[in-house]
């Protein structure tokens, strides 16, 4: 077997010593970069206690097929021990189109749960209590539709929208980086964002109107420092988008909720946490001088890392999954997703789902690791990561800033090239085997024994389209036309556009019909060419 070389390099690129001391953290002061749970900068967690008050909220992302399909998943996750709900929506849904549009053929349930319609929002989340349990609904170009559609199966159950706890991921700016699901240019979506922020901190005040997400930023090829810095400053953006719509920042901030992918490098994903906090605190004081402590804090959802599970030998994915989760724990995430060990292969099975939700239980129940807040605070090594990053993060923060922000940066393919560079260079690792995959490029097996996978079949396109079609023909067309025609007015001025969306579902819109009609009044968008 080929000898290798010591790795000394974090997967961020930052050289590592063999050993740390107090000379590594010259110009760092425990009281005001590492501080007390609870206190500014916010290092060391944003609650005093942290999880000897509460655990993480245990939010196991699901969606697959029809929306009943994914309704008997959600009721399986909750007999089991979930504390909250986590949606994963199919890819024509996430693009905005309804099942019968021919773009769809072959999608639809494939990725996650086929909407199309109020009447489909109604059957996901039928015999499921809104006001009890929180929900997370992972899409963003849409992402105000489908809301819409949330809040109307509430009010139809004669819920008040002021009870409602959960989280929309709306957060279109990392759409344009990295996953490249939009449906408009750049500056309508951000008003539709904005409109989404208003309208929650007025109506809606237990939810969080964006999740800014590095999950994907991650999953596209960065490093830790380009996800930390990327992330923030898209945050930083829509503050500043809303801020200029007229918002006091107090009265929004605190909504705000971020979503960052934790990877293989342990102790520098849990460094990423604590750096990303201190950042968006300091940052937040810097530029927009909150009076509300709230405003500064950083709360965040985790997902173990998506990109590192491997199709080759699926077990090893448990082991990769767990320390991914133990590092988001010690880092001091507020809500976690564990990935299923089958989830590189098809959508996670029953018996999968279970085993990486009960991974969280055992950390929570069984590791003790949550009887003391912040257990790695003040170690030389953890406290130099979490300055390094955040001073990496500083450095791209100051290039975004000389651009003009991020939308310019976006429109000359600044962080899609640094992206870009980053997975390359670690594509290159991997195959030289600079850095080793277990199962991949090294301990390979030559035969392996298949493990039986969940498939979505024809059915589930062919009733989906039948329900649609019953939807159009039911309906009164004069009331869907017309509350259609109101959105697109509202859309064309300054009105805030949610109160109409509401309407037009209310009135059997579809989401394809709804999302065509704004293409109208905002165009749509063609990324520039990134070499």
């Amino acid at each position: 077997m080929q000898e290798r070389k010591p790795r000394f390099t974090s997967l961020s690129g930052l050289d590592i010593n063999r050993v740390y001391s107090r000379d590594d953290l010259k110009d760092w002061s425990p009281e005001s970069d590492l501080g007390a749970p609870g206190e500014f900068p916010y290092t060391r967690g944003v609650h005093p206690t942290m999880y000897r008050g509460q655990f993480w909220t245990m939010r196991q992302f699901a969606g697959f097929g029809s929306a009943a399909d994914t309704n008997r998943r959600f009721k399986y996750l909750l007999q089991h021990g979930q504390t909250g709900l986590s949606v994963a929506f199919d890819m024509p849904t996430l693009m905005g189109i309804d099942a019968d549009d021919s773009l769809a053929h072959g999608e639809v349930g494939h990725c996650g749960v086929a909407i199309s319609s109020l009447s489909d929002m109604d059957r996901l989340f039928e015999d499921i209590p809104l006001d009890q349990v929180t929900t997370s609904m992972t899409i963003n170009g849409p992402a105000a539709v489908i809301f819409a559609m949330y809040l109307a199966v509430a009010e139809k159950r004669g819920i008040s929208v002021e009870r409602l706890g959960g989280t929309l991921q709306n957060d279109i700016l990392k759409e344009y980086i990295a996953q490249k699901e939009w449906l408009f240019p750049p500056e309508p979506s951000l008003r539709l964002i904005t409109d989404t922020i208003a309208y929650c901190a007025k109506q809606v005040p237990k939810w969080h109107p964006v999740s800014i997400s590095g999950y994907h930023i991650r999953e596209a090829g960065s490093t830790a420092a380009q996800e930390l810095a990327f992330t923030l400053y898209d945050g930083l953006t829509y503050v500043e988008a809303a801020v200029k719509a007229g918002l006091a920042v107090d009265s929004f901030a605190p909504q705000l909720s971020f979503f960052f992918n934790v990877h293989n490098d342990f102790f520098e994903e849990i460094a990423k946490f604590r750096a990303a906090r201190r950042l968006w605190a300091r940052e937040m004081e810097r530029r927009y001088h909150p009076k509300d402590p709230r405003s500064l804090q950083l709360r965040c959802h985790a997902q173990t890392a998506g990109c590192s599970l491997t199709a080759q030998q699926p077990m090893n994915n448990v082991v990769r999954t767990t320390l991914q989760a133990l590092a988001a724990v010690l880092g001091g995430t507020q809500s976690l997703h564990t990935n299923s060990m089958d989830e590189t292969l098809a959508l996670p099975s029953e018996e999968a789902v279970k085993l990486a939700l009960r991974t969280q239980q055992i950390i929570a129940q069984e590791s003790e690791v949550t009887n003391c807040v912040d257990p790695l605070g003040g170690s030389y090594y953890l406290e130099a990561l979490t300055n390094r990053l955040e001073d990496a993060a500083l450095v791209y923060f100051r290039k975004l800033d000389g651009m003009g922000g991020m939308i310019q940066a976006i429109e000359r393919g600044f962080p899609q090239r640094e992206i870009l560079d980053a997975s390359q260079g670690y594509l290159c690792e991997v195959e030289r085997k600079g850095r080793i995959v277990v199962g991949v490029s090294d301990y390979v097996e030559q035969s392996e024994r298949p493990i039986p996978i969940l498939k979505v079949g024809p059915e589930v396109e062919h009733e989906q389209v039948a329900r649609l079609s019953d939807l159009r023909k039911s309906r009164d067309p004069f009331k869907m036309a017309n509350a259609v025609e109101e959105l697109q007015e509202a859309a064309a001025c300054s009105e805030n556009v949610m109160p109409y969306l509401i309407e037009a579902v209310k009135a059997k819109a579809t989401l394809g019909e709804i999302c065509t009609a704004l293409k109208e009044v905002f165009g749509t968008y063609r990324e520039p060419v990134v070499l």
